[in-house]
């Protein structure tokens, strides 16, 4: 099963363009991701820069309108993530709760939609368009 956990830390959606953690956790968090790739369970990872760089794009009325960042409403956003591949939700509660984490920190866990959690007339429109993307994927 496949679960991506998302980290969030309080006060990141107020960080300044460009804010970027310390060393030191830095470091602790690539023990951590190292830890990860050992035991096969990585898929891959990234941290994010704060929501001051990046945009939404909204669709009111069906149309799509952008709102640059920082997001005065956001309470919540996301400062990295990991997918991991694992056996249960347990598991990957296991390896949330080994994170480096900071008092300001949170990781929360979402389990991937896979093919199979869809009824079959969804899958058959899903499968068509996973022919096609693996089609472009080996020819790309």
């Amino acid at each position: 099963m496949r679960f991506m956990m998302l980290m969030i830390p309080r006060g990141y959606e107020t960080a300044a363009p460009g804010t970027l953690p310390d060393a030191e956790a830095v470091a602790a968090m690539m023990k951590y991701n190292q830890e990860l790739k050992a035991a096969g369970v990585l898929i891959t990872l990234d941290g994010l820069h704060p929501p001051s760089m990046g945009a939404r794009v909204t669709f009111p009325g069906g149309k799509a309108k952008v709102t640059d960042g920082p997001f005065s409403e956001a309470k919540e956003v996301l400062g990295g993530y990991w997918m991991i591949d694992v056996k249960s939700k347990a598991e990957a509660v296991a390896w949330a709760s080994r994170c480096p984490g900071t008092d300001d920190a949170t990781i929360e866990i979402r389990q991937v939609q896979e093919f199979d959690d869809f009824p079959a007339d969804v899958q058959a429109e899903l499968k068509d368009f996973t022919e096609m993307h693996a089609g472009e994927a080996r020819n790309g």
